[in-house]
C-alpha cells in the first residue's frame, strides 16, 4: 500500500523541515520526504494549503474504562482522539479498579488493540488503589507496557512514599507524571480563589494548592534523579519554578492545557459547571504567564486533560458537579486560534509541543516525519473557520465551555501507521 501526500507545508521538528514537500508512505512507514515525488500511489492526499505534522500525542487523557463506561470508553475516547488529530494518547490510571496491577494494565492494552488503531499508551498508578500508602510494582508495570507513573486526580501527599516511588522510577527509567494539588489546602474549593469567587459566593482554590506541590516535587526529583513531568500547570509561579528547575539542569518538563491558556476566572459565572475544572482557570496574569511560558519554551507540552463526564453529573449545581472538561476535539482549534494565529507560538513550536516533545518525554520513537519512521501523521487546515459545537463530538463527553466559540484551524486527516483513520 502506497500513499502520497502532495504539496503540504511539512513541519517536522526532528529534521527542522518547514516548507512545501511531498511525503511518500509505503505500508506503515515514511519512505521519502522531498520537494516533488512522482511515484505511483494507491491513495493521493492533496495537502495544498494544509499543515502536515508528525502525529499529535496527548500525554494526558481520561478514557474512564474500566469502571466508568457511562462517561467514556476506550473506543469512544480513541474516536475523539482520531478526530482531534491525535495518533497516540496516554490514559490516566484513575479508573475503577485503578491501573495499579499488570492485569488491569493488560486489559487496557488488549481492549485498545480490539477497538482502535490509535496508539493507546497507558499510564500506571504510583500507589495501590491510588490511596497514597503502598507502592505498586513499578518495574513489572513498566515491563508490561506502562509508559509513565501517575496518581493523577490527586497527589501522593506522603513525601516519604513519593520519594521512594521517584527513586524506583529513576532506577527503572520511567517518568513520573505529577498532579500537583495539596489536598489539605484545597478544602472545599471549586474555582480559583480571588475576587470572582468572592463575588459568586464560591469557595476558592488558592494558587498555593498547586505551587507548594510543584516545589516539593521538583525538589524530590532533584534528590532522586527521577524524570518529572508536571501535569496541567495553571499558575505563574509554576512557570517560574519550571524555569528555575531547567536552569539547574533538572530532568523536569511541564504541560499546559488549552483551557488554561484560553480562559480566566472572569469567564466563570458560577452556574455553568462546564467551566469547572481542576486546577481551575485562574487570573489573566496567570494565563499570560502560561502563554509566555509556552512561547519561550519553558513549558514543553500542550495536553488536553480530556475528562468526560455524563450530562447528569455536569447538570448538578456548580459546587456539586465533578471537575473536568473534554478537550480532544477542540485542542488543535484552540491552539491554532489562541496561540498560533495570535503570534504567540510558531507552527513549528505547535508541532514540538503537541508531538515531538511529548514523544521525547515518553522516550518513544514517534513525533517525527523522518524517512524510515512509522507514518503517524496529522494534517491540519490552518485557515478553516468554524464554530465549536459539542453536539458534533464523537466523545461521549460533551462537557466543555467552548460551545459557540468561533475558531480557526481544523484537523483534515489523521493517519496511524500509514492508514487514514479519520478524514474530515
Amino acid at each position: 500500500m502506497k500513499t502520497l501526500i502532495k504539496g503540504g507545508r511539512v513541519i517536522d521538528p526532528a529534521s527542522g523541515k518547514d516548507g512545501i514537500y511531498d511525503i511518500l508512505i509505503e505500508d506503515d512507514r515514511i519512505a521519502d520526504v522531498a520537494g516533488s515525488i512522482s511515484a505511483e500511489a494507491d491513495k493521493v492526499i492533496d495537502a495544498s494549503g494544509y499543515y502536515v505534522m508528525p502525529g499529535l500525542i496527548d500525554l494526558h487523557v481520561h478514557f474512564r474504562e474500566p469502571g466508568f463506561e457511562h462517561k467514556e470508553t476506550i473506543r469512544t475516547g480513541a474516536m475523539a482522539a482520531a478526530k482531534g488529530g491525535f495518533t497516540s494518547v496516554c490514559p490516566m490510571p484513575n479508573t475503577r479498579p485503578a491501573v495499579d496491577n499488570v492485569d488491569t494494565l493488560q486489559y487496557i492494552i488488549d481492549k485498545a488493540k480490539d477497538v482502535t488503531k490509535v496508539n493507546i499508551l497507558p499510564i500506571a498508578a504510583i500507589t495501590a488503589g491510588q490511596e497514597g500508602e503502598f507502592l505498586t510494582d513499578i518495574e513489572k508495570l513498566h515491563e508490561a507496557g506502562a509508559v509513565a507513573l501517575s496518581e493523577d486526580g490527586k497527589s501522593v501527599m506522603n513525601a516519604r512514599v513519593y520519594r521512594q516511588a521517584m527513586r524506583l522510577a529513576a532506577e527503572v527509567g520511567i517518568p513520573i507524571f505529577a498532579h500537583c494539588e495539596d489536598k489539605n489546602l484545597v478544602a472545599r474549593g471549586v474555582m480559583n480563589a480571588g475576587a470572582r469567587a468572592k463575588q459568586l459566593g464560591l469557595y476558592g482554590i488558592m494558587n498555593a494548592v498547586e505551587d507548594t506541590i510543584v516545589a516539593r516535587d521538583i525538589l524530590l526529583a532533584k534528590n532522586t534523579g527521577a524524570q518529572l513531568h508536571l501535569c496541567h500547570c495553571s499558575t505563574a509561579d509554576s512557570v517560574r519554578m519550571v524555569q528555575l528547575a531547567k536552569e539547574a539542569g533538572l530532568p523536569v518538563t511541564a504541560e499546559v492545557c488549552p483551557h488554561h491558556f484560553t480562559l480566566t476566572e472572569d469567564d466563570v459565572d458560577g452556574t455553568d459547571s462546564n467551566y469547572k475544572m481542576n486546577p481551575p482557570v485562574r487570573t489573566k496574569a496567570d494565563r499570560d504567564a502560561l502563554i509566555q511560558g509556552l512561547a519561550s519554551d519553558i513549558m514543553d507540552v500542550i495536553s488536553t486533560d480530556h475528562a468526560p463526564h455524563h450530562k447528569s453529573e455536569k447538570d448538578l449545581p456548580f459546587a456539586e458537579a465533578p471537575f473536568g472538561i473534554v478537550g480532544l476535539e477542540t485542542s488543535v482549534a484552540l491552539t491554532m486560534t489562541e496561540l498560533v494565529h495570535k503570534g504567540h507560538i510558531t507552527p513549528m513550536q505547535m508541532a514540538e509541543k503537541m508531538s515531538y516533545n511529548p514523544a521525547k518525554v515518553l522516550g518513544i520513537d514517534k513525533g517525527t516525519l523522518l524517512p524510515g519512521r512509522i507514518a503517524d501523521i496529522t494534517i491540519i487546515d490552518p485557515d478553516k473557520e468554524y464554530v465549536i459545537d459539542s453536539s458534533t463530538f464523537v466523545s461521549m463527553g460533551k462537557n466543555q465551555p467552548f460551545d459557540g466559540k468561533k475558531v480557526k484551524g481544523e484537523v483534515r486527516y489523521t493517519l496511524v501507521g500509514g492508514e487514514v483513520i479519520y478524514e474530515a
